[in-house]
């Protein structure tokens, strides 16, 4: 008798119920998060594809010309940073047969799968933690209100630069600072998949709540849902097939492959994953990190000049080092020292680079302003100038 056409027999079979059950799990709690952000559809890279994170500046020239006079052109120029590398990487978990027989199929098996799902989930995310602290809009607020709605502030109005549309704002928080902004009152906390976050909290779609290993008490850290990329290797991929490394995945969008084998010389249940996986800000300089400073005071610089390499220029040396890579040296040069507050706006003065050579007169006093992206002093100090004569 013919065989019914499409009939599945058993040498179709090649996965397992618990490699379908790993892989869905693991893609509906990403699905679940990616919707909380707002992320869209994620992004499916090559191996070896590099990241990188951009970041726009430029000056605005002035607008005040007469008449006739050719306008200044403003230069404004996007620039990138290498960020990180698509790679896959690789993990295995073994569970032996003495393990399943004393505790059961259920606990020596069935419960490690749960915790090698969610360190899998906890390696990608943490990563992402520790990148948005290193976001290039930072500033410092003296309350736990304005850093919230400070954070939120910028990083629309940064958007609003770049000619571009913030729909909703994500941010992220310490859990013990929001619990004790918020006291008593009355909202409520959702948690899903390990991930504690508010919804509609002060303006922001979504607030996530960290501990402390992943954002510090006192910092608030936001950036709009467009500036947010999920980039994946898909583990599937055909040449890993060929080479006989056949995984389990799930749906169109494959984050992670997952295979079970039992290994009979040692009596172990081994299982085997892969992924290729990174959530990414694409403009750093539009991730806000704002610190809390309840008494903020104007720090010292310690300034040295002395004669620069060409005619006229002087060579500045600043101590201590900028208190963050993300902070900016603003200086101006007159006959005496100008007075400089904390928080003051220095955006008129003069940017150096904090190596180059500088042109002001001999003898005249400069003074340096260490501010943070908003252009808020933060440190300043000054010197008499020694020029090259």
């Amino acid at each position: 008798m013919a065989v019914p056409k499409n009939l599945i027999k058993s040498d179709d079979i090649n996965v397992t119920a618990r490699e379908i059950d790993f892989v869905t799990r693991f893609a509906r709690n990403w699905e679940h998060l990616r919707e909380i952000m707002g992320i869209m559809r994620p992004i499916r890279k090559a191996p070896g594809a590099v990241l990188k994170s951009k970041y726009a500046e430029g000056t605005l020239q002035s607008g005040t010309v007469g008449e006739g006079e050719t306008i200044p052109y403003s230069r404004f120029l996007v620039k990138e940073k290498t960020y990180a590398e698509i790679t896959v990487e690789k993990y295995a978990k073994a569970v032996s047969l003495e393990a399943i027989k004393d505790h059961g199929y259920d606990n020596a098996v069935q419960k490690t799968d749960d915790e090698f799902l969610y360190q899998l989930q906890t390696l990608v995310t943490d990563r992402f933690y520790k990148y948005l602290n290193t976001g290039a809009l930072a500033s410092t607020e003296t309350t736990y209100q304005m850093a919230l709605a400070m954070a939120k502030g910028r990083v629309e109005n940064k958007f609003k630069e770049m000619h571009r549309t913030a729909t909703a704002i994500v941010g992220f928080a310490n859990i013990l600072d929001v619990y004790e902004y918020i006291g008593a009152a009355n909202i409520t906390v959702q948690n899903q998949f390990g991930f504690n976050y508010v919804k509609d909290f002060m303006g922001y779609g979504t607030l996530f709540l960290l501990a402390e290993n992943e954002i510090p008490r006192g910092r608030v850290i936001a950036t709009p849902t467009e500036n947010i990329n999920l980039y994946y290797v898909d583990p599937s991929d055909s040449d890993f097939a060929r080479a006989g490394l056949v995984y389990t995945t799930d749906g169109e969008t494959n984050l992670i492959g997952f295979h079970v084998e039992g290994n009979y010389y040692n009596a172990t249940s081994v299982s085997f994953a892969i992924m290729g996986m990174t959530l990414f800000a694409e403009y750093i300089d539009a991730v806000a990190v704002i610190d809390v400073d309840s008494t903020p005071s104007l720090g010292t610089l310690t300034v040295n000049s002395v004669a620069g390499t060409a005619s006229g220029d002087t060579k500045l040396t600043v101590s201590p080092a900028k208190e963050k890579a993300t902070n900016i040296y603003k200086y101006k040069a007159a006959a005496s020292a100008p007075t400089v507050t904390y928080g003051q706006n220095v955006r008129a003065w003069s940017t150096w680079d904090g190596t180059s050579d500088l042109t002001i007169a001999n003898g005249q006093k400069v003074t340096v302003v260490e501010c943070d992206s908003t252009f808020k002093a933060l440190n300043a100090g000054n010197t008499t100038v020694t020029a090259h004569t």
